[in-house]
């Protein structure tokens, strides 16, 4: 036997390693056969489990057996019985190769390919029915013809085994295939004694064991003398984070066993270099632990990935070092070792320095990860560490792409990545209705913890670009942008060049990238969506409305809810009725082409101010009226409801200067109608307040209507035309609106002279009053009444007409229902109208003297020019 494997063995040698039978006496031929002879040896290998592959076979039978294949498991019982019978110690062997072999038996099997040997055996002797003896056979008294009842077999698990035509059910098998049988372990597996040279060499190169029966480490365990090399692959195997003897980690820093030494070597330069590799030891423990721990943010996921892909590189340089180390002739040397590594793990010192300043404030900014990458990156180019920097921006740049993969996931869908905690963006608590869609639904974290300090500048422009996402998807104008997006992507992949040099800092780098990938993006949407607004969702169309309804574009058409309204107050009548108004107002603007006039509703306060006559002849009581234009909701988004309480407030105040100037011009077309020869002494002065007033009046809403009123509205128009997105035409129409409000004296800091103007109004209504009140008295001495009951006492009348029911505009002269409450009994009708001038000329010389003052600290033009209108007088 051991000549047949010798043969083999020089077969094999000289096939595989081409050696000619001439040169086997050769070294590199012995030595070949030494390796393959070792490699052949029994003892090198295991033994097969035998119960295992026995185990292996009853399963194989019972898997045929439940997939109805009883053929198969009958035939391969019968072949594992009659294997039972050989005595062949590799036999578990040969059956385990057969069942590795083995290709879905099951589906693969067939029974005829099993007995087509058998069929060629017997093809001489063809068995029929014949030969058959069944007197006298062991089976002659058994029913097999009898049908089987198979309703009592049953599983455990639901299954049952039907057995085919003519297939019997087989037992399994529970004993093992082969005999147990006590395995001899040769002689050859064990190691002679008598190479004590190689134990000897064996037992010197265990340098960690501690030899207690030599005399001479007694007493002197502080003193191992090892070598270099032995120093050397410790050192490499704490590097690569294996426990070793010399070196050995406490409290996250590691220690080394100062009873190692070296012969040519002092203990104290010994141990300053072994400290030397303890303090490169502990950096790179700092980063094996901390890529153990469970990373939640995505980019941190990636930044734990690339340190463990360059401790691969670290480990791999190590096993290279150890590798030479073992080769023959190769010389070692812990100085040249620590220089090596000094060169190699030098990024890795970089990255532990940063994973110790993260732990610090690991909780406090999800984003302190990228910002101590970016701030190492330059400072590592600003020191011209170029190899350095460009490592670690290689990393930095790896996990920003992860990190801005929820920024391009938000600006080219509008959708949160809600398992990224780090992103700036986040859905409200609830999404309210589609009007607040552009101020509620998202909330942008301004407080700066998950946003990077180098991103700050573009934050809020990838915020506007999500939310254009989101209104496209409302408006359900979504394109197909995957060239655009093809774009973005291809940014962030191309913005580290490969080559060495750098045209831009690395700062530069990363902002223009940044900028470029929200352009794409930002572009595309806002120009979309302003297309939208424009073209689909009647933008113009609803700024049209807006400044016909509230700021008077047309005077015909205010000019009939006017005259309705103060008419009904003149006749002391309901007059803020809401449907009443709502349907008044429906009518007039119902010619308007850009105004739908289903969205007009007039809202009114409590109409209990009737009860009280004083305040019934204010101005202020239109201020309870308010009307409201419903606007699409796309366009709702961009005026918001401060804005329509801004046109409300103008409305109201430009509609008090119509209603006082309305008071005025029917009293004296009431005096004109009524006029009889003469003039009375005081008629000088009631026709010289007259004119005031009336200039006063005609020159504020001149000045508001066609001087601030159109101006603005041309340069709204102008600015919602340059604006790039929402976001710009929102702050156009507010700074609109804010202007507008300003300059029509609504704001905080011109309240005053609002306020002054407002007195002066119902000052205008007084002074109609009073001529109605005195007009009505002299009417009443031609029908012969008491003077003095005119004169001396208060008067209150209330005049009827003929018809209560008729609203014709022609009868309105007679003041129908109407009551004034005005006494001439303490103050004389000259008296007052004396006082009414007075309190004119106080008031107009107060807001002169204010708007000049306003004029004077904030420049604005437009006052100026209305107070030196207001000046007539002086010239």
């Amino acid at each position: 036997m051991a000549l047949a494997v010798g043969a083999l063995t020089d077969a094999l040698i000289t096939a595989v390693a081409h050696i000619s039978p001439e040169q086997k006496e050769s070294p590199r031929a012995q030595r070949l056969k030494r390796r393959v002879q070792g490699a052949l040896r029994p003892g090198s290998h295991a033994r097969t489990n035998q119960f295992a592959v026995a185990r292996q076979l009853e399963g194989l039978q019972e898997k045929f057996q439940v997939v109805n294949r009883d053929e198969l498991a009958h035939a391969l019982h019968a072949r594992l019985v009659e294997l039972g019978d050989c005595r062949n110690d590799w036999l578990p062997e040969l059956l385990n190769l057969l069942l590795q072999l083995s290709d879905r038996p099951v589906q693969n099997s067939k029974i005829e390919d099993l007995q087509r040997p058998v069929q060629a055996l017997e093809e001489t002797q063809p068995l029929s029915w014949s030969d058959f003896n069944t007197q006298d056979t062991a089976f002659s008294s058994e029913d097999i013809w009898e049908e089987v009842d198979f309703a009592a077999v049953s599983s455990d698990d639901g299954l049952s085994s039907i057995s085919s035509e003519g297939a019997t059910h087989l037992p399994i098998p529970k004993t093992p295939i082969t005999p147990e049988k006590d395995y001899v372990v040769t002689d050859e597996v064990f190691v002679s004694g008598d190479d004590e040279e190689l134990i000897t060499s064996i037992e010197n190169a265990q340098f960690w064991k501690t030899k207690t029966d030599d005399t001479a480490y007694k007493g002197k365990a502080a003193s191992k003398t090892i070598t270099e090399l032995q120093f050397s692959r410790e050192t490499i195997f704490m590097l690569q984070g294996l426990p070793t003897s010399i070196f050995w980690r406490l409290d996250n820093s590691i220690e080394v066993d100062r009873s190692y030494t070296l012969d040519h070597s002092s203990n104290k330069a010994l141990s300053s270099l072994l400290r030397s590799f303890t303090e490169i030891g502990s950096q790179i423990d700092i980063l094996r632990n901390y890529t153990q721990v469970p990373q939640g943010i995505p980019y941190m996921q990636t930044f734990c990935r690339g340190i463990e892909s360059r401790l691969q590189e670290f480990d791999g340089m190590l096993s290279k070092m150890q590798g030479q180390y073992l080769s023959a002739g190769a010389a070692v040397s812990l100085l040249q070792l620590l220089h090596d590594l000094r060169q190699s793990s030098r990024h890795l010192v970089l990255l532990s320095d940063l994973v110790c300043q993260l732990k610090e404030h690991s909780s406090a900014k999800p984003t302190r990860c990228i910002d101590l990458l970016y701030d190492h990156v330059c400072m590592l180019e600003a020191l011209g560490d170029d190899d350095a920097s460009r490592v670690l921006a290689t990393l930095f740049f790896s996990c920003f792409k992860t990190y801005t993969r929820s920024i391009q996931l938000w600006m080219e869908t509008g959708q949160v990545d809600l398992s990224d905690s780090a992103f700036f963006v986040r859905n409200s608590t609830q999404h309210g209705e589609l009007r607040t869609l552009w101020h509620d639904w998202f909330v942008l974290d301004e407080s700066g913890q998950k946003i990077p300090h180098f991103l700050e500048n573009g934050v809020h422009k990838v915020f506007t670009t999500g939310k254009n996402m989101v209104f496209l998807d409302q408006l359900t104008a979504l394109p197909d942008r995957a060239e655009v997006l093809n774009r973005a992507d291809s940014i962030l992949d191309d913005i580290y060049p490969s080559h060495s040099s750098l045209w831009l800092p690395f700062s530069a780098l990363v902002e223009s990238a940044f900028d470029r990938m929200i352009e794409v993006n930002h572009s595309f949407s806002a120009g979309l969506l302003r297309s939208e607004l424009e073209e689909h969702c009647g933008l113009w169309e609803s700024l049209d409305a807006l400044h016909h309804v509230y700021l008077g574009k047309d005077l015909s058409m205010i000019g009939m809810v006017d005259t309705k309204i103060f008419g009904l107050m003149d006749r002391g009548r309901s007059w803020d009725d809401r449907f009443l108004i709502t349907e008044l107002i429906r009518s007039a603007f119902g010619a308007v082409p850009t105004i739908d006039t289903s969205r007009l509703v007039v809202r009114s306060g409590d109409s209990a101010s009737r009860d009280h006559q004083d305040q019934s002849r204010s101005v202020r009581v239109l201020e309870k009226m308010s009307i409201d234009y419903v606007l699409p909701w796309p366009i709702a988004n961009i005026i918001t409801q401060n804005s329509i309480h801004s046109y409300r407030r103008v409305a109201t105040f430009l509609m008090q200067i119509r209603r006082a100037k309305y008071v005025l011009v029917k009293q004296r077309l009431r005096d004109a109608r009524g006029s009889v020869d003469g003039v009375g002494p005081g008629d000088a002065l009631i026709h010289a307040l007259h004119h005031n007033i009336l200039w006063f009046l005609d020159v504020l809403y001149s000045h508001l209507a066609y001087l601030v009123i159109a101006t603005t509205a041309e340069s709204q128009r102008t600015s919602l035309s340059n604006a790039r997105d929402i976001d710009a035409m929102i702050a156009a129409h507010q700074s609109y609106m804010s202007s507008l409000e300003n300059q029509c004296l609504l704001s905080v800091n011109l309240s005053p002279i609002h306020e002054a103007i407002v007195s002066l109004l119902d000052l205008a209504v007084y002074f109609a009053d009073l001529q109605t009140v005195h007009a009505s008295g002299s009417a009443s001495q031609d029908d012969h009444l008491d003077q003095n009951s005119v004169a001396g006492v208060d008067i209150t009348r209330r005049k009827r007409t003929l018809d209560d029911e008729s609203d014709s505009d022609e009868d309105e002269d007679m003041d129908p229902n109407q009551t004034f409450t005005i006494s001439f009994r303490d103050s004389p009708y000259d008296h007052q109208m004396r006082s009414v001038k007075h309190q004119f000329v106080h008031l107009i010389n107060f807001i002169t003297d204010g708007l000049k003052g306003v004029a004077r600290a904030e420049g604005l033009p437009s006052w100026n020019i209305l107070a030196e209108r207001l000046e007539w007088r002086k010239a």
